[in-house]
């Protein structure tokens, strides 16, 4: 036989060393892992259970899953150990967040809305000048002048067309 018949043979036995290598790297850390638990640690179950360590022996693993409630598992089915960080963040919803002195996001838009109350005093005070002159002094004004007659006009056949007529079809 030649070497370039027996080529993929060694090629296909040196990667299956290579996988088998890679996953008896992760068993033995996923045991350390689990060797290295402690009372009080939270951990993830394979099934997606989080809960507590309460007791650890050789093969089994007393967990805290609730007020309780205490259920024994193999050690085996311990998924990961997580961080007290991690676990209060999944668990209690708590985050330990560095950021703490910054800015806080409202949960509505009033806060976002509302002005000083300098601001709401002077703006109640003040009348709003919407143009319109007031008092039966000022008669003549409320009589439309000779400009304002084309201007209705104008506005009168921009109406018509925008009536749906043919064009809008």
């Amino acid at each position: 036989m030649s070497l370039v018949t027996l080529l993929p043979f060694i090629v296909l036995i040196g990667a299956m060393f290579l996988m088998t290598r890679s996953a008896k790297k992760k068993q033995q850390q996923a045991a350390n892992m689990r060797n290295e638990m402690q009372p009080g640690t939270g951990v993830r179950t394979i099934g997606g259970m989080y809960a507590t360590v309460k007791e650890v022996n050789d093969d089994t693993v007393l967990l805290d899953a609730g007020p309780g409630v205490e259920l024994l598992f193999a050690k085996n089915s311990i998924g990961a150990v997580l961080t007290d960080d991690e676990y209060n963040r999944i668990v209690h919803g708590i985050e330990h967040d560095l950021k703490s002195d910054a800015d806080v996001v409202p949960d509505d838009a009033s806060s976002l809305t509302e002005s000083d109350a300098s601001d709401n005093d002077a703006s109640d005070d003040k009348s709003v000048d919407l143009g319109k002159k007031a008092g039966p002094a000022d008669e003549t004004a409320d009589e439309p002048t000779v400009d304002a007659a084309p201007a209705e006009a104008k506005a009168d056949e921009q109406a018509k067309k925008s009536d749906g007529g043919s064009e809008a079809k």
